[in-house]
């Protein structure tokens, strides 16, 4: 699978590594994902995520069930 959280969609990023003599070489900088389970009240359901810990911070703040109906309606989740 690739590294892309199911939630947000976000994904690695493209740049540089810059040396002390300024020499540019090309990099990635990845996304910080971890799986996680999640239970869905509404469903009765578990669900295994690949989340960036930015979507976690969502998770917390506004609640599983609202973020997954999110998603779902802008497309990243599928049912």
């Amino acid at each position: 699978m690739s590294r892309v959280c199911e939630l947000t969609g976000k994904k690695a990023m493209v740049g540089n590594n810059v040396s002390h003599a300024l020499n540019r070489t090309k990099r990635k900088f990845n996304a910080n994902l971890t799986k996680k389970r999640f239970y869905l009240p509404e469903e009765d359901k578990w669900i295994t995520l690949k989340v960036s810990t930015s979507a976690l911070k969502n998770i917390n703040k506004l609640g599983i069930t609202a973020v997954v109906k999110e998603a779902r309606k802008s497309g990243f989740l599928k049912q």
